[in-house]
């Protein structure tokens, strides 16, 4: 069985139903969320989840595309990276 991991990121001013939208986008996608890690400061949303999908045939870009259409919705930002593309990005 094949395993990719992801990191979610969601950025924006808080609106009703984000949290709600996102994780139908990823239930749609039979994307698990392996860990999660929200809060509001002030009016700002922001959510970072470590996500998880068992497909060997998972088609990322597709994904990616309608989280972010997803995000367009709600007026916020919403990013997906492979997990290792993130570690590499934010490593020092």
């Amino acid at each position: 069985m094949v395993s990719s991991r992801f990191i979610i990121t969601v950025i924006g001013v808080d609106k009703i139903g984000i949290v709600s939208g996102i994780t139908g986008v990823m239930a749609d996608f039979n994307v698990n969320i392996v860990d999660i890690s929200q809060t509001i400061m002030e009016d700002m949303f922001t959510m970072i989840m470590l996500a998880e999908v068992k497909e060997a045939n998972f088609n990322l870009a597709s994904f990616q595309k309608t989280m972010s259409e997803k995000g367009d919705e709600f007026g916020v930002d919403v990013r997906v990276q492979h997990e290792d593309t993130f570690r590499f990005m934010h490593r020092i």
